[in-house]
């Protein structure tokens, strides 16, 4: 799809192997009105779209970052600030601060074989307990059987609260099939932005995710970074400090996002990275 409008980069982020990724529209900062960057996502084929306003501060390169589903703007997205840092790359090793409506962070992109490899520091992992009610109304529109159900489920919340809920194996991840009506209604009940289902990690730190998230209008997201930085956090507690979480791949685009806790930081500082490229550049109708 080409237009005559402004012209938007479609950037896989998180690509596992060089292949794979979630593809993301990012575009610089327009006069387009909100309900507009809402159409964004549709008209490209992605599940979010970036804006980017890039400039030179005091103590160097400074980036603005707004995020767009179709239905929600978000405070922050993952993926998204990965893609955002590829699509500004442009030679050497690229620093700036990034500046989102859920914090200030800082963020890096280096070239390497074929393709970007980005990272960036999110804020402070806010963890608790789940509640009954929680628990009750969610997990069994995740078609999870207490079969493959083990202990651990987290509410955690890098901006919006999401479920961290763990699941036996990989295989059974793969199996599942929420009840995503039943799903989007418990989570806008709930205030949750979505629910993140992990396999129990591996003694190498190897995890398998399914992000669902129906109520910013995304059924499955291919990569959630922002959800990985929160699980990395409840396993820091557990003294596992490096993850390595595969998603995407019930969707057919295998994407992979890295994680590390920094030992002794309050709130679980986490550093996530993911490669990336641009796939192409297109203009809006």
């Amino acid at each position: 799809m080409s237009g005559n409008g402004p012209q938007v980069a479609i950037v896989h982020a998180c690509l596992r192997d060089g292949r794979g990724g979630s593809p993301t529209a990012v575009m610089e900062e327009t006069s387009l009105t909100d309900a507009e960057r809402h159409r964004v996502p549709v008209l490209m084929g992605t599940s979010h779209a970036v804006f980017v306003s890039a400039h030179d501060g005091p103590d160097g390169p400074v980036a603005a970052l707004r995020f767009f589903t179709a239905e929600k703007e978000l405070p922050a997205c993952g993926h998204g600030t990965v893609a955002a840092l590829a699509y500004l790359f442009k030679s050497g090793e690229y620093r700036t601060t990034l500046q989102t409506p859920g914090g200030v962070f800082a963020g890096r992109a280096v070239r390497e074989e074929g393709h970007i490899a980005s990272a960036f520091d999110t804020g402070p992992v806010d963890l608790r307990e789940p509640t009954t009610a929680e628990c009750d109304l969610v997990v069994p529109a995740l078609g999870i059987t207490s079969d493959i159900r083990v202990p651990g489920v987290r509410v955690a919340a890098v901006g919006r609260p999401r479920l961290l809920v763990p699941v036996a194996t990989r295989s059974s991840l793969a199996a599942l099939d929420p009840d995503l009506d039943g799903l989007r209604a418990a989570c806008d009940r709930l205030g949750l932005l979505g629910c993140y289902v992990y396999s129990v990690a591996e003694r190498s730190g190897r995890v398998a995710a399914r992000m669902f998230a129906p109520s910013i209008g995304v059924p499955e997201d291919v990569a959630n970074a922002n959800s990985t930085a929160c699980l990395a956090a409840h396993l820091a507690e557990q003294g596992v400090t490096r993850i390595a979480v595969d998603m995407g791949d019930s969707l057919g685009h295998p994407s992979t996002i890295t994680a590390a806790t920094r030992p002794g930081v309050p709130g679980g500082l986490v550093r996530l990275g993911g490669a990336a490229r641009i796939a192409r550049v297109l203009r809006l109708p």
